[in-house]
């Protein structure tokens, strides 16, 4: 049997760029599941993009959040159910919805930003604010270079 508190995996792979990315994601995501519903983190993707770039076709919004079509319209529809946004069909094209910001869903995604900021910090509490700022622009610098790539 191996004790977790032994674990080392070899330099060569702590050396790895992705390794250490998986490793800060897998951190990120247990800090994020101790203060958020499963739901929130897609719940902030949608409310953000929705902020960011007003009214929206479903279809525009998943294409933009790299999200599947059913994923979209799940998280939609517990969002209009939960009156944080309005859904409409298109009068142009009856075959697509246009989703709408509210301001209930505003005041929801600030309560989300809120828990997020904390989980953040939590994430960058060994580093300085300048040191977070470089992490940020750096991965920022990598994920540009490699753009369709899904997210």
């Amino acid at each position: 049997m191996s004790d977790d508190s032994a674990i080392n995996p070899p330099a060569r792979l702590r050396a790895l760029i992705s390794w250490q990315a998986s490793k800060v994601n897998t951190v990120g995501s247990r800090l994020t599941a101790a203060r958020m519903p499963l739901t929130a983190r897609a719940d902030f993707a949608v409310l953000a993009a929705l902020e960011e770039g007003g009214t929206i076709s479903q279809a525009d919004l998943g294409r933009r959040l790299g999200l599947d079509r059913n994923d979209v319209n799940s998280v939609v529809n517990r969002l209009h159910e939960g009156g944080y946004l309005r859904r409409e069909t298109d009068p142009t094209d009856r075959r697509r919805n246009i989703v709408t910001l509210l301001d209930a869903g505003r005041t929801y995604l600030e309560d989300l930003q809120s828990l997020t900021e904390i989980v953040q910090a939590e994430l960058a509490a060994n580093l300085t604010a300048a040191e977070a700022e470089q992490l940020r622009a750096l991965l920022a610098k990598l994920l540009q270079a490699h753009p369709a790539l899904p997210s």
